[in-house]
């Protein structure tokens, strides 16, 4: 069967006029299809918030349903996919794998809720291998639907690519018959690909290394593709588990889906991982972007948000002309919301679908009682309202629970006598999540739901040996959280970079540091260093002298930042001396049953240095940090913005 790529609109001149006069009169049908998609789900089933022991109008798989039953009932044929992320991210997944397990035979409640919703297929996220092979394979034994994955293949230990076998299937043909616009029935063949980050290999070494290895997304999309149409797929669906970006291609990116639009033979692109909506205004500055098509380089694409807060949706035209040759005329995205929110107000947009919820309370109930399970308590609140801001209790007790750990693995050890330090960062601070998302735990009991809470990812305890000069590019990188502030300023400047992942703002507890906020950030999000000759870090200093370039440090961390993930300086692996087994949160939960009370108060061992006369620096926070206990002195509120977080300026001279 001959294909013809939308890719010939790149043609010019006569023979463009020519090609499209041909297509046009050898086409006799017209086909609508429309493709759906979720993303990055994490567990999300039920619209609950586990945390605040709640419901949640903003998540949910259960409210994504009913958008999908509105969106299928609008179209004549549908495909419906998902890109993965699904069985980690909040304590419904952890729970299932770490209390309750899987037993041959038994099915995850992902897939209880999925197989109801009538998926045609699904990828592999970055974050499925969280819990090991053995787990991941028992989960996805109960998925009553395909599942691909082209750039994740069995480590067969003999150093030949060529001879590299798929750990997963790398993409599917699907079988389908499509009506057209008239009525008519055409057969047609749908190949859908996937793709996963190839960092998977550093964020879950532990799980991963000496089983399988992963390749470059693009380089298997030109091998895969090709070969897909040799089989007859007259449709081509690439479903990457990747963001979108247009940083210059060195192979092996992470967010690679800008440069997987210039592969041929491919027509829809469903993306994700990124925890953002496309089409959006977000990408509008990005070349090659169409956001009022919802296009990419001329390939329709959508990614539809995080933990179920969109349903994306793609429309194409096809024609199908007598002898069987498909085109893609023309395409429609978009990515349709569960909520819409105006300030502080969130307006549900549906309701959840009685059926999902009703096919997971069993295990939704026996999650929530679990983590009202009890551990300890604290002797005031802790919250991360000014983790961003001023040293916080919420990364303060997490970093002195993992120096704790550590002191007792180290005890006799070789490594014995060398300062320990201490990495955290803010999981929960606003940002995409909105104003509610923030830690709030307040004084007294301290609950599992509070512990996970504080640290929301199934990380276990590294330590990394370090030096000086090490462990402040380490502080350098983290500073790029915040933008450049002009001293000699009297207009408003934000403060807070949104474009810098709150959980790559580490703070780094037993040593002292001013960070300087007029001076340009060293390093880029990507760890790039793009102004050789800044240094945000000032009066670096353990126990009150300057850090030298040759004194050692021992930092406790977590094995996705000491295995490269963040792209910190220095911070590849290579460092590690300690692989422990514990997750950070069941050692941070030990260290409060341990104490059985704890006073959370921040030590305060870095702060901002003098902004000079800038007096209008501002940033946002939760509306509730106008009562909270912990307030730094030097800030003022000035209001709320159209997102409903709280405005504040910050003064330091």
């Amino acid at each position: 069967m001959v294909f013809i790529h939308k890719k010939a609109a790149r043609m010019t001149g006569i023979s463009m006029a020519l090609a499209l006069v041909s297509s046009t009169a050898l086409a006799d049908s017209t086909v609508s299809l429309r493709i759906l998609e979720t993303t990055d789900i994490h567990t999300h089933l039920v619209n609950y918030d586990y945390y605040r022991d709640g419901e949640s109008d903003t998540v949910g798989l259960a409210k994504v349903a009913t958008l999908l039953k509105t969106a299928r009932g609008e179209a004549e044929n549908v495909v419906f996919i998902d890109n993965g992320d699904l069985i980690q991210g909040n304590p419904l997944g952890d729970y299932m794998a770490k209390e309750r397990g899987l037993q041959d035979g038994d099915v995850h409640p992902v897939y209880k809720a999925m197989n109801l919703l009538g998926y045609d297929a699904a990828n592999i996220g970055n974050h499925e291998f969280n819990y090991g092979l053995d787990f991941l394979g028992k989960s996805l034994a109960g998925a009553n639907f395909p599942y691909v994955s082209a750039n994740v293949f069995v480590d067969d230990g003999d150093d030949n690519p060529e001879n590299d076998k798929p750990y997963f299937e790398p993409y599917v043909l699907l079988d389908r018959e499509f009506t057209d616009n008239d009525g008519k029935v055409h057969k047609a063949k749908v190949g859908v690909i996937g793709f996963v980050p190839p960092q998977i290999m550093q964020w879950d070494k532990a799980n991963l290394e000496g089983n399988v290895i992963a390749k470059d997304i693009v380089e298997m999309a030109k091998k895969y593709v090709p070969e897909m149409r040799e089989k007859g797929a007259d449709i081509v669906i690439a479903v990457p588990h990747s963001g979108l970006s247009t940083m210059a291609r060195n192979g092996m990116e992470e967010n690679a889906t800008y440069y997987l639009s210039e592969v041929d033979g491919i027509d829809a692109i469903l993306f994700g991982h990124a925890h953002t909506v496309f089409p959006s205004e977000t990408f509008s500055d990005l070349e090659g972007v169409d956001i009022a098509k919802g296009t990419i380089n001329g390939v329709a694409a959508v990614m539809p948000g995080f933990w179920g807060s969109h349903l994306g949706v793609i429309d194409l035209t096809l024609n199908v002309s007598d002898d069987g040759e498909w085109s893609v005329t023309d395409s429609l995205s978009d990515a349709r919301p569960i909520y819409q929110r105006e300030g502080r107000t969130v307006t549900p947009l549906v309701e959840a679908d009685p059926e999902i919820i009703a096919a997971v309370k069993e295990e939704h109930e026996a999650t929530i009682a679990y983590m009202r399970e009890g551990v300890g308590t604290t002797s005031a609140p802790i919250n991360s309202f000014f983790a961003l801001v001023a040293d916080d209790p919420s990364i303060q007790i997490v970093t002195n629970a993992q120096k704790w750990y550590l002191e007792k693995i180290l005890n006799g050890s070789e490594y014995d006598g060398i300062p320990i330090l201490s990495a955290g960062a803010p999981f929960k601070a606003g940002g995409r999540g909105g104003p509610d998302y923030f830690t709030d735990i307040p004084e007294g009991k301290i609950a599992l739901k509070n512990v996970a809470d504080l640290y929301i990812y199934p990380n276990t305890v590294r330590a990394v040996l370090l030096d000086g000069d090490q462990v402040r590019e380490w502080l350098e990188m983290s500073a790029g959280q915040f933008n450049q502030i002009d001293p000699n300023s009297s207009e408003e400047q934000a403060l807070i970079n949104p474009d810098f992942p709150t959980y790559n703002y580490d703070v780094i507890d037993g040593v002292t540091y001013e960070i300087d906020v007029t001076k340009p950030a060293r390093y880029n999000k990507a760890g790039e260093v793009i102004n050789p000759d800044s240094h945000r870090i000032v009066n670096l200093s353990f126990e009150g002298k300057p850090v030298t370039a040759d004194q050692k440090f021992v930092v406790a961390t977590n094995n996705y930042r000491a295995g490269g993930g963040g792209n910190f300086p220095g911070l590849d692996g290579s460092t590690i001396i300690v692989e422990a087994p514990d997750e950070n949160r069941t050692v941070l939960a030990n260290y409060i049953l341990t104490e059985k009370e704890i006073d959370p108060k921040a030590d305060g061992n870095w702060t901002f240095a003098p902004i000079g006369e800038a007096s209008d620096v501002t940033f946002v926070t939760s509306p509730k940090a106008s009562s909270a206990v912990n307030a730094p002195d030097n800030i003022s509120f000035v209001g709320e913005d159209q997102e409903g977080f709280a405005k504040y300026v910050l003064q330091t001279r």
